[in-house]
């Protein structure tokens, strides 16, 4: 099986030409978090901003708004309507449909939560948004019980499920998803027509075409609460600047490894964090040769 390595960053990062500006860079929408897990959209928001997205549009119910805009300075925040406990109203469905259209990519899922109301947010965007899009975490579990919906999409969709996740999807467990990883993801990306990130020791990358990519950085330090919310900000932020989905959720497989093996040296894998992991980003990119 073909391997990961620094040439997928350099065919999925664009050229920054000087005269380039926060509008010619991509837009991203994110809409993530509830009350409870404000942590979730920050990380992934964090994550974005550092694979140079031109401008980030973070949509947050309106009760964890104070905690994320103290904590990312850089995006512009539209705080949203939400239920009695804290989740996203589907009242801001077409509201949220509108910003989409004019992003260049979409994020949804980080700490999203699991109830009606985000079950309908997932479903209206799967079915109508036209900006390419990563559904992560909780925008999975959203689905799972009919991920046949998947086949209505109407743009590149990047799913990005750890074994958990990809196991609801497919109604396998786990450990059966870790016996098979690369078929159980060629199977599901040639299905449901989406690429699927299956994340784990030796991340998969499949393609529907039947392309698969087994990826060679990252260590157990990673294995962590927050980590992938770190990859799905990365794959969204690479994704919103224009080049192929493919190209983009490898690359960004591979650099969040990278920064991961990173942050290791620094600090040793017992103690690092993922946001330990977003700091080193930049030196990922620099190894890699942008």
């Amino acid at each position: 099986m073909e391997r990961t390595d620094k040439n997928i960053v350099k065919r999925a990062v664009p050229n920054r030409p000087d005269n380039a500006n926060k509008g010619t860079m991509g837009t991203l929408l994110s809409i993530c978090g509830s009350f409870g897990m404000a942590g979730a959209a920050i990380l992934a928001g964090k994550s974005a901003l550092r694979c140079g997205v031109g401008l980030e549009k973070l949509a947050i119910p309106k009760s964890i708004y104070p905690i994320a805009a103290g904590s990312i300075l850089e995006s512009v925040f539209l705080p949203l309507s939400e239920t009695s406990d804290g989740k996203i109203s589907r009242t801001n469905i077409p509201s949220l449909l509108l910003e989409a259209k004019k992003s260049t990519a979409v994020l949804l899922g980080c700490g999203l939560s699991v109830c009606d109301d985000t079950k309908a947010l997932v479903k209206s965007f799967v079915e109508n948004c036209t900006a390419p899009m990563v559904l992560d975490a909780d925008a999975l579990n959203c689905i799972a019980d009919n991920p046949g919906i998947l086949k209505k999409r109407k743009s590149d969709i990047i799913i990005t499920p750890h074994p958990g996740e990809m196991g609801r999807l497919c109604g396998i467990t786990a450990k059966e998803v870790n016996a098979d990883r690369v078929d159980v993801a060629l199977s599901f990306a040639k299905k449901y027509g989406v690429i699927t990130v299956l994340k784990g020791s030796g991340t998969i990358i499949a393609s529907p075409n039947g392309q698969a990519l087994l990826n060679t950085t990252g260590n157990s330090g990673m294995a962590t609460g927050g980590s992938g919310d770190v990859l799905a900000g990365m794959t969204a932020g690479l994704l919103a600047q224009g080049k192929s989905a493919f190209d983009c959720a490898a690359a960004a497989v591979y650099l969040h490894g990278l920064a991961g093996d990173f942050a290791a040296e620094k600090l040793g894998k017992i103690s690092m964090l993922p946001s330990d992991i977003i700091d080193c980003i930049a030196q990922a990119f620099k190894s890699s040769g942008l």
